[in-house]
């Protein structure tokens, strides 16, 4: 006779953390970082270490000097052995020695369960970090510090962390919420124009499966935000960013175990021709084009109508976005892998977000490579046509 003895575990876990938006951050008149890491019930002042994305302390002078005086004017006992400095851009992401550093960061200074570790920086090396905090001792709190706009309205809002292996796109990661994430305008006036410019395209992004009307917004306020007008920025962090972690809360699926993951409208293409241009090209840049080629695919399905089509195509262009690139035209079969390893990266079924509507995404299994192609021509025609924003 065969043997069979069940038990069925079934427990819950909440996940809380709290997204802070405020300025002057390290300011010593701003306690807003110190007021989250004395949160905690029965406080007992916890060990601190911390990591900074080269591009912030290259930008911003005396970054890390200001860091320990803010610090040390808590009467918390930071010093520079507390700190490290690594690479940002997807180099950090592309290299396991970043993720070495940091998990040796955090046994020499002996972080545990109950130390923090802060990541300041943009979207990869929040990524990277994240990645190295969720596997040190089983998981160390991480307190996310976005600097980018793109970091601070999408990546460094959610539960992702993630390291590029095998020359695919966040091939390792986990899934480890934050402890809290503080966004500080401050650091966005240090950005270069592309990546002031490049966060916006993930804002389009769930303004076009989500909210029309945070698209409409978008749509006239690209002068202001060409304009690098801080509050416009602001108000498009915020919004993105409520309608980011709305998702993550809400629709059930917040580790991806399903097939389908909206948020990354437009991401099958991008992740594939940034491994394609050796990273040259920012994620925001790839993803706006990701965007622009599958609209114009939901067009040619007769999903979305023209008019629809040319104002998200032209809102891209108003802001200074490309919606082409040569690989889409000279590597289209490689780019096409990209669907291969989308799917591949959560499994099952094959699940693409296109455009029923702007502000309605509507999900398909399927797409045809013939199609794609003559969506990649369409692009480089409306743009032949469009000469004065193109």
């Amino acid at each position: 006779m065969k043997y069979q003895h069940l038990l069925q575990q079934n427990f819950q876990v909440s996940f809380n953390y709290d997204i802070i938006f405020s300025r002057s951050l390290f300011d010593v008149n701003n306690p807003s970082l110190i007021d989250v890491i004395k949160k905690e019930p029965g406080y007992q002042q916890p060990k601190i270490t911390i990591v900074i994305d080269k591009g912030v302390v290259d930008s911003m002078s005396h970054f890390i000097t200001k860091v320990i005086h803010y610090f040390n004017e808590y009467q918390f006992a930071i010093t520079e052995a507390n700190i490290l400095v690594i690479q940002g851009g997807e180099d950090v992401k592309n290299s396991s020695e970043y993720i070495e550093a940091v998990l040796e960061l955090i046994n020499n200074n002996k972080i545990d369960r109950h130390s923090f570790l802060i990541a300041i920086g943009g979207g990869a090396v929040l990524d990277a970090v994240g990645y190295a905090a969720a596997i040190a001792h089983r998981g160390v709190r991480l307190i996310r510090i976005p600097t980018t706009v793109l970091s601070q309205n999408d990546s460094g809002v959610g539960v992702k962390n993630s390291m590029n292996y095998f020359g695919k796109k966040n091939f390792l990661g986990t899934f480890a919420p934050p402890y809290a994430v503080l966004n500080d305008s401050d650091f966005l006036t240090t950005l270069n124009e592309r990546n002031w410019r490049s966060g916006i395209s993930e804002a389009i992004k769930v303004a076009l499966i989500k909210d029309v009307s945070f698209f409409d917004w978008i749509e006239n306020n690209t002068q202001a935000l060409n304009n690098r007008d801080v509050l416009v920025m602001e108000t498009l962090i915020i919004r993105c960013a409520a309608l980011h972690t709305d998702h993550i809360s809400k629709k059930g699926d917040p580790f991806e175990k399903g097939s389908s993951r909206p948020l990354d409208f437009g991401h099958w293409a991008a992740h594939k021709m940034e491994q394609l241009t050796n990273y040259e090209i920012t994620h925001g840049e790839a993803v706006a084009i990701g965007i622009a080629l599958d609209v114009t695919y939901s067009f040619l399905l007769k999903k979305i109508d023209k008019p629809s089509l040319e104002r998200i195509l032209k809102c891209f262009l108003a802001l200074g976005f490309a919606i082409t690139h040569p690989v889409l035209e000279n590597q289209l079969d490689e780019v096409l892998k990209g669907l291969d390893e989308f799917r591949e990266h959560l499994g099952g079924q094959l699940t693409i977000m296109l455009l029923s509507d702007i502000g309605t995404g509507e999900e398909v299994h399927s797409l045809n490579s013939e199609l794609i192609a003559e969506s990649v021509q369409y692009l480089y025609s409306f743009c032949l046509l469009n000469t004065e924003v193109c």
